[in-house]
């Protein structure tokens, strides 16, 4: 992805927000599908590998065989496409933990839980097989999602392959080892050819690790674990924690034999036994033999798989792998006979005798020939340069001879053999050490804290070097533009031009003032507070609303305030009261000017009267002064209008009326 100041959209449409996680050949991001309005998850392509036509086609056919997995244990995939130079899926967003994390942070799971929990592993990789004939090869509990209400489901499918495409040789060539060294079958740990067998296997770590807080097998490298899986028996579960049901043990133990042939035959027989265990019907896998001198504990006997048969089923070699040619083709049924357990304690003890026995008479032969250093095999270093790590180690185990890793900065990608020591082709000892030294990518660059920084600072410091993606969020408490979180954290060592994801203040998360004019108090403050505010009251006296009722707020109805701030609620006292001056004798502009001042209002009437200095003066007003009225009340005034009636002149006017008649 290039660099640029935005977040970055994928064919116009896929937003990308922040890095959920990083494989062996992609990133996944969380991101926005802004045409559905919806959280996606985006599968990324590292752009080196982009330029290498076989993975571009591998991720292509990935996209394909995915999408047409429509199961509700199945992530769904919704799309895929050609990006910023590289080659992405979109996928099922799925919000919750994996179950990797949900082991290390709970520790062990109740068997009965985790029986469940495999139960629905098992269906969506039934469907896998049965749909298209699709492989997981990466069954591990890092690749299963458990959701908040407890749903279970599988993730990246990704790896997975159908393996009807058998004539691609790119694809489906033989000593090519895919899947985690954890989790992954002896077949795949010996590069061989894998069937849906393979999936059961790896669910059977997976049980076993949910039921006894570990894997089966560990070890200081992939070699070594790689090794156990092909050569040595797991500890008994029970050993581990007695509490787990013996029935559930055999369950687990039959997925983990060594030869395909004596595992359960599908997914799907595998889910139904785990439905009997859970009901508490009898389950077709067989509890194994309880140890001497401990009669309640359980124990793996010789190491499963390379004698062992299912009833019914033809004998197989596992040297030769134990497939048929269709890995469809299985036996029928089961034994329901249990063979006597003394018989079975009989053949242990004999197996062991006959192994003790043929390694003294082979040290005794080696001993008496007196010439080891002729007897030694050579072997040629095969040609592992240029080829993945997990392919490079495989084909020098095949070859026996034992892989020595060391990494090293390279422009190369990631896990690529750079060197081997012996060179190719050189004639070595059997079970000498070959040293290969594989690229670890690009050096990394520790990222800075830019946590309560400005993002513009935050930008000035990182950008150089990564790109940068911002995610706004409200925030009472951090000012706006601050930098609140970063992901990576600091000190986290991230080749260049990774992407570092900002949580970036977008300011405190507001809420409209709601309109509570003309309610009552109580009405008010219970609006108010519903959407988050604190309420003060303050009364005022208003001539046109009646008292106890709310006038208005402060901010006003509509404005927007951050949640918990103060909002005020004016509640009128009514009219205010006001004691009408007493004007009489005033003139009528200074009587008209006091009353007006009182906020009062003044209507004027004449009358006459018969003294001079009456005329233009009060004589009356109503109200009376000194009584008490509300603010705004017209007070009516007489003012005198002086009429000298001396001077008055009387007019006569004589009518004629017509005579009567």
């Amino acid at each position: 992805m290039s660099q640029q100041q935005g977040p970055v959209i994928f064919n116009g449409r896929y937003e990308l927000h922040r890095r959920l996680g990083r494989g062996g050949m992609a990133e996944v991001y969380l991101a926005r599908d802004q045409m559905l309005d919806r959280a996606v998850a985006v599968k990324v392509l590292f752009p080196a590998l982009a330029t290498d036509p076989g993975f571009v086609e591998r991720f292509r056919r990935e996209a394909q065989s995915a999408a047409g997995l429509n199961h509700p244990n199945i992530v769904g995939v919704y799309d895929w496409g050609e990006a910023n130079g590289t080659y992405f899926i979109v996928m099922e967003y799925v919000e919750g933990e994996s179950l990797a994390e949900m082991i290390q942070s709970q520790g062990r799971v109740d068997p009965d839980r985790a029986a469940e929990i495999a139960s629905d592993i098992a269906a969506a990789l039934g469907f896998a097989h049965r749909n298209g004939g699709v492989i997981h090869r990466d069954v591990k509990p890092g690749n299963v999602l458990i959701t908040p209400d407890g749903a279970v489901k599988v993730a990246d499918f990704g790896i997975a392959r159908a393996i009807s495409d058998s004539s691609d040789q790119n694809l489906t060539k033989t000593g090519s080892v895919m899947g985690t060294a954890t989790y992954f079958s002896p077949e795949q740990a010996r590069g061989a050819g894998v069937d849906p067998r393979s999936d059961v296997y790896s669910l059977g770590c997976v049980i076993y690790e949910m039921v006894t807080g570990r894997p089966p097998f560990q070890g200081d490298n992939a070699v070594a674990i790689a090794y156990k899986h092909v050569q040595e028996a797991p500890v008994s579960p029970r050993l581990i924690d007695p509490a787990i049901p013996d029935t559930l043990e055999a369950i687990t133990l039959k997925c983990l034999a060594k030869n395909p042939a004596n595992r359960y035959p599908s997914a799907q027989d595998l889910r139904a036994d785990l439905t009997r265990y859970l009901q508490g019907a009898r389950i077709m896998a067989e509890p194994v033999m309880a140890q001497a001198g401990d009669p309640d504990a359980t124990s793996l006997m010789a190491p499963t798989g390379y004698n062992q048969t299912v009833a019914g089923a033809p004998a197989t070699s596992w040297d030769n792998n134990g497939y048929g040619d269709q890995w469809n083709e299985y036996p029928d049924g089961y034994d329901d006979e249990e063979p006597p357990k003394s018989n079975r304690a009989f053949l242990a003890v004999l197996v062991l005798l006959v192994l003790l026995l043929g390694g003294v008479l082979f040290f005794a032969a080696r001993a008496m020939s007196g010439d080891d250093d002729n007897s030694t095999t050579q072997v040629a270093v095969p040609d592992v340069l240029n080829k993945p790590q997990a392919e490079a180690e495989g084909l020098l185990t095949d070859a026996g001879l034992v892989p020595e890793v060391k990494v090293e900065t390279s422009d190369r990608e990631p896990g690529i053999v750079l060197k081997a020591s012996p060179t190719p082709g050189t004639d070595v000892d059997e079970g000498s050490t070959v040293t290969l030294t594989v690229s670890g990518g690009t050096e990394t660059i520790p990222v800075p804290d830019v946590r309560n920084k400005t993002e513009e600072q935050a930008r000035a410091e990182l950008e150089p070097n990564f790109i940068v993606t911002v995610t706004p969020s409200p925030s009472n408490e951090v000012p706006e533009g601050t930098v609140m979180a970063q992901d990576p954290a600091p000190g986290t060592q991230l080749e260049p031009q990774g992407t570092v994801t900002l949580t970036v203040s977008s300011g405190a998360d507001t809420v409209a003032v709601p309109p509570v004019a003309g309610q009552s108090f109580d009405q008010a403050k219970a609006a108010l507070e519903g959407v988050g505010f604190t309420v003060e009251r303050r009364d005022e006296p208003n001539n046109t609303v009646a008292s106890g009722t709310v006038i208005g707020t402060e901010p006003g109805a509509g404005a927007q305030a951050a949640p918990n701030s103060n909002v005020v609620v004016i509640v009128s006292t009514g009219a205010d009261k006001v004691t009408v001056e007493d004007v009489e004798d005033l003139d009528q502009a200074a009587a008209e000017s006091v009353l007006r001042g009182q906020g009062l209002n003044v209507v004027v009437e004449t009358s006459s009267v018969d003294r001079p200095n009456q005329d233009g003066k009060v004589i009356n007003q109503s109200p009376d002064g000194g009584s008490e009225v509300d603010a705004g009340t017209t007070v009516t005034l007489i003012v005198g209008v002086f009429r000298d009636t001396e001077t008055t002149t009387t007019t006569s006017t004589t009518i004629t009326l017509p005579p009567f008649p």
